[in-house]
């Protein structure tokens, strides 16, 4: 860091040492010349109800907080023209602390904790700046940004144990800011993040997509809600994230096991969704965001209100969702596929020199059609149930039924609840501190089915989980950054409804981990040690004849779910270092041990899921699966060229999957009271050695002196085997197909008086056909490849004195209204069309997206 100021006594003065620059002046905050103490009691912590923060009492003084050091300032400029860079963000990542430059580039914090915490500065069309600095040197930061000629220099803080560099990260990291989520168009949080080299979605219409990173999804892939586990019915195909696609700023993306420092279920990754960071002491703005897509007609309406003042801050946010049936060229409308929600989050809280404590909430709630893709067999039309005289008829849709936003049985409602408490307590003056966030999740499923009584739940579920999460950093020592911690749950599932598709369980688990990192010149290294136990409990069900619960032994009894006690305990670690062999030229490499244990679906399902269309069989004794994976990667950065590649080899043990049960007759083998529906495949859970081989390349240029163009271009691929087996069953099942993705782009940053941050966008995205698929038994068949083509237009618009008034996307998808179906499309397996004899229900046709974000100041 360059130093440009000299100062001492209890006023330090600030001499400019470079023309033009302001000369500044302050000192040591007050709490720092008289030593003030500061009590902050967090009452109810454990349930993360509220936060009671007092001067001193009587009581035995506590060890004495950090003293705040003095003011903390600097100046942001342009690397290549020395001009300051007005409203560029400046912010402690730890701390959760930020601020803006002014119109000269200057900036200045009053109230840090002295120690030594990293701080990142970004601004639209800038490469990121990560820095490590002492906040209480005395020492003003002067950073020049670079003009971002190609993606790079994007900061991560999820999995490590403090912010870095992405391509100084040994494991495979990707950020999505908030300017490429404006930019890309999607029904929900995952589908607008699986663009992402290396990332894919399991769908289940518009509403429902799961994520899958590397080939890998369901429980593999941990989803953070800003730093917390999220724990709603991830297990399940039948329904998404619950998370508000608004709320995000970045998506923050780890290829590869995140078991290290989140135990059982990240396995192949962790996406993490962030929140806005807390905004400049003294402010109060706001947003309000408008978006309607064409194909199905979808609204979403968003407001926001956030403030700091005097360290109290908060935000508060609600959103409105609501679509209809989406259609495509093959299959017109598709009946029941719309979808609405309503979404409420924030938090409150202290940001102080000691630290901050936050109390945060979110609730989500959505209901959603559930397509299972009946059709009339002389027509080819989509049937739908109806209630006439007592009894149930399927009747074609016609035209008419797709003009509103009403949703038929099957239909799923969904509510998820969760209170938390999100802290980070400054201890000492060297920068080690204490992180602690306590949530209480509530997860509501409910599932109608019956036309005859549409508001039967015949599926409902409540699912309540306590989680935490407790991590010491401890201050650099010898280059040395330590972090050390346990996290865990107690969770609980009960079954409401009136059918049953897994056991009722409590669930307990806890996982004690160390993670270090170290900076050595050029090299950076990073690893650690975790050891997990988790414990689970399923309770016995048995049904009369009538399907109603009764106890075992009585007449007629029918066992449902025989109950069980399984433990699970493993450990989990991580190796990697990356290498800069120039300013160009980094390398990468990362070994790592995953580890999880099988979900309540694996284990204990007996039943239908409906919006899968599929009947699936737990296996109550199958074991942990554990992974091997080796990565390694080779990053070439210039100001006008961008290459990177990084491959990777992924062996697991016990690899759990489905597949469809045949019997003698090569028909499905269930049996029931009634007869079974031809269209419902029955699969069981099984397990096996698997190996995943593949990796994603990027090729972006940004050629000179054009530069506002950026052509960039993306490869990802997965070979994933089953190992010792016939040649039917080699291949895994729902693996994603390769994809090649380029995208031409023009960057203008003022276009007359009025219009800032232009931007234009057009993008090929080919699927290749996906013929490796695991056909034994029928389970899955082949897929075509397919090519979309995806466009862009934006801008800021400004008023006179260059604020911005508002920000306009218009995004159009699959341009040619091609006809497709993913193969991670799990509608790809519905009825047969007798009319055109094409199988199951395509993706989404042509759509155009238009968004409008205002921003708003209060203060």
């Amino acid at each position: 860091m360059e130093k440009l100021w000299e100062g001492s006594g209890p006023w330090l003065g600030l001499s400019c040492a470079e023309a033009g620059r302001p000369r500044i002046t302050f000192r040591p905050a007050l709490g720092a010349r008289h030593g003030l103490r500061l009590v902050v009691v967090n009452t109810l912590l454990l349930s993360g109800l509220a936060l009671h923060a007092g001067a001193q009492t009587a009581a035995p003084a506590p060890r004495p907080r950090p003293a705040a050091g003095p003011a903390f300032a600097g100046h942001v400029a342009d690397a290549a023209t020395g001009e300051a860079v007005p409203g560029a963000t400046v912010l402690f990542t730890d701390l959760k602390q930020g601020t803006a430059t002014d119109g000269a580039g200057n900036f200045s914090f009053a109230n840090l904790p002295r120690g030594r915490f990293g701080v990142q500065v970004r601004s639209l069309g800038y490469t990121t700046v990560s820095l490590t600095v002492d906040t209480g040197a005395g020492q003003p930061l002067a950073v020049k940004l670079t003009p971002a000629a190609t993606e790079i220099g994007q900061v991560v803080v999820t999995g490590v144990s403090a912010a870095t560099e992405a391509r100084r990260s040994p494991v495979p990291t990707t950020v999505v800011d908030r300017t490429r989520l404006n930019q890309t168009s999607g029904t929900n949080v995952i589908d607008a993040i699986a663009h992402t080299p290396g990332v894919s979605q399991i769908t289940t219409g518009a509403a429902i997509s799961k994520p899958v990173v590397r080939g890998l999804g369901y429980n593999r892939v941990t989803t953070l809600n800003n730093g917390a586990k999220q724990e709603g019915q991830q297990w399940g195909d039948e329904h998404g994230i619950e998370i508000d696609e608004f709320s995000i700023d970045r998506a923050e993306i780890i290829k590869g096991p995140g078991s290290l420092l989140y135990g059982s279920d990240a396995m192949a990754g962790v996406i993490n969704f962030l929140a806005p960071e807390p905004i400049a002491e003294g402010h109060i703005t706001g947003s309000a965001i408008a978006n309607y897509q064409t194909n199905n007609r979808q609204q979403g309406y968003s407001f926001e209100n956030a403030g700091n003042l005097n360290g109290l801050n908060w935000l508060a946010r609600g959103t409105r969702k609501v679509a209809g049936d989406y259609q495509n060229r093959y299959d017109g409308r598709v009946f029941n596929s719309g979808f609405n929600e309503w979404d409420a989050n924030g938090y409150v809280g202290l940001n102080k020199g000691w630290g901050y404590s936050h109390l945060t909430f979110s609730t989500f709630n959505q209901q959603l059609g559930l397509i299972d893709g009946r059709r009339d067999s002389a027509s080819g039309r989509f049937v739908r149930d109806y209630a006439i005289a007592g009894a149930l008829f399927s009747v074609p849709v016609a035209n008419t039924g797709f003009s509103g936003y009403e949703l038929a049985v099957p239909r799923q409602q969904i509510n998820h609840l969760r209170f938390g408490t999100d802290n980070s307590f400054i201890l000492g003056d060297r920068g080690a501190r204490l992180a602690l966030q306590v949530n209480y999740q509530q997860n509501l499923r409910r599932e109608f089915g019956n036309a005859l009584d549409p508001a039967e739940t015949n599926l409902y579920f409540q699912l309540r989980t306590l989680d935490y999460a407790l991590r010491y950093y401890l201050p650099e020592m010898a280059g040395w950054n330590l972090t050390v911690g346990t996290s865990g749950l107690h969770q609980q599932n009960r079954n409401l409804g009136q059918e049953f598709l897994i056991p009722g369980y409590v669930m307990n688990e806890a996982g004690v981990f160390g993670v270090a990192k170290k900076t050595i010149g050029n090299l950076d290294l990073s690893g650690g040690l975790r050891y997990d136990v988790r414990r689970i409990g399923a309770d016995a069900l048995f049904l009369d004849a009538d399907g109603r619960p009764t106890t075992s032994g009585a007449p007629d009894s029918e066992t449902k779910f025989g109950g069980f006690r399984s433990t699970f305990k493993n450990y989990s670690g991580s190796l990697g270092a990356a290498y800069n062999l120039s300013d160009r030229l980094t390398v990468k490499a990362n070994v790592a041990r995953g580890f999880r244990a099988p979900n309540i679906a694996e284990l204990g399902s007996n039943g239908r899921h409906e919006g899968t269309i599929r009947y699936e069989i737990g296996q109550s004794d199958l074991k942990a699966e554990t992974s091997l994976q080796v990565d390694g990667g080779i990053s070439y950065a210039t100001d006008h060229v961008r290459l990177t590649v990084d491959a990777f080899e992924n062996s697991i043990d016990n690899y759990i999957f489905t597949r469809r049960i045949p019997n003698r007759a090569g028909t499905d083998s269930l049996t029931l009271a009634t007869p079974a529906d031809p269209s419902v495949g029955v699969y069981e859970y099984a397990q096996g050695r698997a190996r995943l081989v593949g990796g994603e390349a990027t090729f972006d240029v940004h050629p000179h002196p054009l530069d506002w163009l950026h052509f960039e271009n993306s490869f990802s691929m997965v070979r994933a085997h089953q190992l010792g087996v016939s040649d039917a069953e080699r291949y895994l099942p729902f693996i994603p197909a390769d994809r090649l993705q380029s995208e031409l782009r023009g960057n203008f940053r003022r276009q007359g008086k009025r219009l800032t941050n232009s931007y234009v966008r057009f993008q090929m995205e080919h699927t290749f056909a996906q013929d490796r698929y695991f056909s034994a038994f029928d389970t899955e068949t082949a897929t075509p490849g397919y090519t979309l083509f995806n466009a862009g237009v934006g801008t800021d618009v400004a008023d006179a004195r260059g604020r911005t008034l508002f920000s306009l996307f218009v995004t159009a998808n699959n341009l040619f209204d091609v006809a497709y179906q993913s193969h991670l499309s799990r509608l790809k397996y519905a009825d047969l069309n007798y009319t055109t004899g094409r199988m199951g229900v395509f993706n989404m046709g042509r759509t155009v997206s238009f968004k409008v974000v205002v921003p708003l100041s209060f203060k």
